[in-house]
């Protein structure tokens, strides 16, 4: 089982590197897949396994003077996912914890997931004949972010398709300047939901064996996809989100039809 979570690890977080994804949004419906593990725990390997492709991803692209960050508007939209993050997570646990209905929350984050998904793949389908904006209002990136941490910790996927549409379509960027950006608030978002974790319910209560081997599947993702988006083209990396994006679609929907049978 430890190879197993070492390569959903691997596969994920290259994905998340090349594309922007994170890899929460691969990682989650997986695990979920499997059911080996209980929502927190999900949410803690998940969190842990993108912090680590983050981390190296951003110092991979540090080096990359064809890949721009922009450290104003992300930033701003990193503290806005921070709150919105501690709010979504709020949500989550009365959910989880106060309720104590873990199968009904599984099914509802998958179909709003699902939804989402959905949403984001018509969009880069249709995004050449939709006008894109250029938001300069700090109110109004701050509210975005809010709103980008607030359904990422509910769905606790990281948010890197929510990000990446998000910033082409408000903030007119490149896929690929989308994905490093994407990446950079993904970082603190992750950041902050392990830290809230370990000042609210802890860790105490997970099992996280298999963080040693997802970690590092992180960690070795994010060297590889780094390295990969380099070397492709905007329309190559595109295209590795919307084939990424469909298979999480697929996994979303066989995970919304087991849980309600089961």
């Amino acid at each position: 089982m430890s190879i197993l979570y070492f390569i959903i690890g691997l596969f994920a977080s290259t994905l998340g590197a090349i594309a922007g994804l994170g890899g929460g949004v691969i990682i989650k419906p997986v695990l979920d897949l499997f059911a080996h593990f209980d929502l927190p725990t999900i949410g803690i390997l998940s969190a842990a396994t993108v912090l680590s492709m983050a981390t190296v991803s951003l110092f991979k692209c540090s080096t990359n003077k064809d890949i721009k960050i922009n450290k104003v508007t992300s930033s701003v939209i990193a503290a806005g996912s921070i709150l919105g993050g501690i709010a979504g997570k709020a949500i989550f646990n009365l959910i989880t914890i106060s309720l104590n209905i873990p199968t009904i929350t599984a099914i509802i984050q998958s179909a709003i997931l699902g939804m989402v998904l959905i949403l984001i793949y018509i969009y880069f389908k249709k995004k050449h004949k939709l006008i894109s904006f250029i938001i300069e209002n700090k109110i109004m990136i701050l509210g975005v972010g809010f709103s980008l941490g607030f359904l990422s910790a509910f769905l606790g996927i990281g948010g890197g398709p929510l990000n990446i549409a998000v910033l082409c379509l408000l903030f007119s960027m490149t896929i690929k300047e989308a994905g490093i950006n994407s990446i950079f608030i993904i970082f603190f978002s992750q950041l902050s939901a392990l830290v809230l974790i370990a000042f609210t319910t802890g860790y105490g209560n997970s099992d996280l064996s298999m963080l040693f081997y997802m970690v590092p599947g992180g960690v070795l993702g994010g060297i590889i996809g780094s390295n990969f988006v380099m070397k492709l083209t905007n329309m190559q990396v595109e295209k590795v989100f919307n084939i990424s994006i469909l298979i999480i679609i697929c996994l979303n929907l066989y995970n919304i039809v087991m849980g309600a049978c089961f």
